[in-house]
């Protein structure tokens, strides 16, 4: 299955482990709770998906590489412990408390969160000394003397052993303990993954054109030649630090992500032709709706690698307007729960706005630092976090400048603020509704039903950021080609199924 499936598998079994009974008991005892073992190459988004997951159920996250672990360091060290047995005192041999189970109750500790996963990568490259406790460990959630906490759920994962030459065989006993899910890459699952981290648009339109350089690992004459999902994001992260400070992208630095040299060279290529484009088009003058009639003309006649690249880069500039959107929004939300909690604390003696401010801000600092402690906060979550941050240090500000006022007066003065930031957003929200719909009337005049149309209708289909806007703001011209995608889809459907009853006749 696709990193997609195994990570839906993982929450139905999170889900379900998490299930209480009347009387607040888990309905699966943590000892028969399987855990889960993600099988799969590397650098598919294993890891990546545990983070994703523990951002949206809002559970904690520990994770551990179980490469560098020896017997001791999982199991904890041995200690002489002192004990009567029928009136006669014996020394015995215990055990500290596992570094990876201390490190749950760490989590636990300084976040107040009770229920997450523990995360074991690499697990079927355990030492040889460790391999018999893991069995333990799989099947009763105990290193040593110590057992995960009640409420945490371990998942695994591990590389097939033809990617890694580390890798034990586990006999039938140790698989029965697991669900296993074997995992496979799949551009179009990690092209959705890619919209909504922002990867940039020379990575995403390349890889439309060449599917097959997502993902490709080979043993050549030279050793292993690779390329990964994860050598792609992190070369978008590079380049975009690199466009940023006016540092040039060379297949120098590519080749240090990509590496297989053919697959590293024809994107350097690719990515110059790219950035050429970029200059040529002028996408901020296509957004605004004043794209000129050259411009226009050049994109009629280009050919169809050109025309996938100008989509990638009028996707990549709308989508980023509409992230704003989606940032603000959440941020709003943060500050109207904020105001409330104001509202109820200025009816109390002794409170002033300043203060029931100051509190606020304290609370969504603390939500920062639970969330990086327990990797449940997203990059727009703590975005949207600052923002809040910023926005009520400003009321706290503007309130202390004041003259002492009631608390209702206070109140009111926070409230029209907070209606500015309203108005703000809906302002911004009309402004990129304007774009969104300029990037339609440009692929009207270009390329008018074509199957460019149909690419930039699925484009913002399958975008997080621009479903999101068009199902709060509404596009119509989304709405109307949207339409005619269907119709078409509907279309070649129909065809199938009369191509294979005649195949059947």
């Amino acid at each position: 299955m696709n990193i997609k499936q195994a990570k839906q598998q993982i929450m139905n079994a999170i889900q379900a482990y998490f299930t209480k009974d009347q009387f607040g008991n888990y309905i699966i005892p943590i000892e028969r709770q399987r855990p889960v073992f993600l099988m799969g190459p590397p650098g598919i988004g294993k890891t990546a998906i545990m983070e994703q997951i523990a951002q949206e159920l809002g559970v904690g996250l520990v994770s551990y590489s179980m490469t560098h672990h020896t017997r001791q360091s999982a199991l904890g060290l041995p200690f002489i412990e002192k004990k009567l047995y029928g009136g006669q005192e014996y020394s015995v041999s215990e055990y500290t408390m596992s570094e990876i189970i201390a490190s749950v109750y760490d989590m636990m500790e300084s976040t107040s969160i009770k229920e997450g996963i523990l995360f074991l990568d690499e697990i079927n490259c355990v030492s040889e000394t460790l391999a018999p406790a893991m069995l333990q460990f799989l099947q009763y959630k105990i290193f040593g003397r110590h057992r995960v906490p009640d409420g945490w759920i371990v998942v695994t994962a591990g590389n097939p052993p033809e990617y890694n030459n580390s890798v034990r065989e586990f006999d039938i006993v140790t698989w029965d303990r697991l669900k296993r899910i074997d995992v496979e890459p799949d551009y179009n699952v990690w092209k959705e993954y890619a919209y909504k981290k922002g990867v940039h648009a020379s990575i995403i339109t390349y890889l439309d054109i060449k599917k097959s350089d997502f993902y490709k690992i080979e043993t050549t004459v030279d050793g292993k030649s690779f390329v990964t999902a994860r050598g792609w994001s992190d070369l978008s992260d590079m380049i975009k630090l690199y466009e940023q400070h006016g540092i040039t992208v060379d297949e120098k630095l590519i080749g240090q992500y990509l590496q297989n040299k053919k697959i590293a060279k024809d994107f350097a290529i690719y990515y110059d032709l790219f950035k050429k484009y970029k200059s040529d088009y002028q996408v901020d003058t296509i957004l605004a709706g004043e794209a000129s009639e050259d411009i226009k003309s050049r994109a009629k006649e280009a050919k169809f690698d050109e025309r996938l690249a100008l989509l990638g880069l009028i996707l990549d500039a709308v989508t980023g307007e509409l992230r704003k959107i989606s940032i603000f929004e959440q941020t709003l939300a943060e500050l109207l729960g904020c105001l409330k909690n104001i509202r109820n604390e200025l009816t109390q003696p002794d409170v002033s706005a300043a203060i029931s401010l100051k509190k606020q801000i304290d609370n969504l600092k603390n939500k920062i630092r639970i969330g990086k402690l327990a990797s449940t906060l997203s990059t727009d979550a703590e975005y949207s976090y600052n923002s809040a941050i910023s926005i009520l240090d400003e009321m706290q500000t503007m309130i202390i400048s004041k003259e002492p006022m009631s608390g209702t007066d206070d109140f009111k003065l926070l409230k029209s603020e907070f209606d500015k930031q309203t108005k703000l957003l809906k302002r911004q929200a009309d402004f990129a509704g304007k774009q969104l719909s300029n990037v339609f009337t440009f692929c009207e005049d270009v390329f008018g039903d074509g199957q460019e149309m149909l690419i930039l209708v699925t484009e913002l289909t399958i975008s997080y950021y621009g479903a999101h806007f068009i199902s709060r703001y509404g596009c119509d011209k989304y709405f109307k080609h949207n339409k005619e995608l269907l119709f078409y889809e509907r279309q070649k459907e129909i065809i199938r199924e009369i191509e294979n009853l005649e195949s059947e006749d």
